[in-house]
């Protein structure tokens, strides 16, 4: 988590807190820089939320962005 923090431009706090779901609306430019770093598009995050209700699947993870964005 701490690289991925770090690649995206974020404090690894704020990469725990977007995680845990304690910031309930990260600011658009941090979700771009993190998906990025994870090699996710905006246009796959955002059909993935509308489509699962909320939880983003990372591929090849099974596990939600909810869950953790990053190991």
């Amino acid at each position: 988590m701490l690289v991925t923090a770090l690649e995206a431009g974020v404090s690894p706090e704020t990469l725990r807190k977007i995680e845990s779901g304690r910031v309930a609306t990260p600011a658009f430019p941090t979700i771009a820089a993190i998906a990025g770093v994870l090699g996710l598009s905006l246009d796959a995050v955002w059909s993935e939320i509308n489509q699962s209700g909320g939880g983003v699947t990372l591929a090849g993870s099974g596990r939600t962005a909810g869950e953790r964005l990053a190991s």
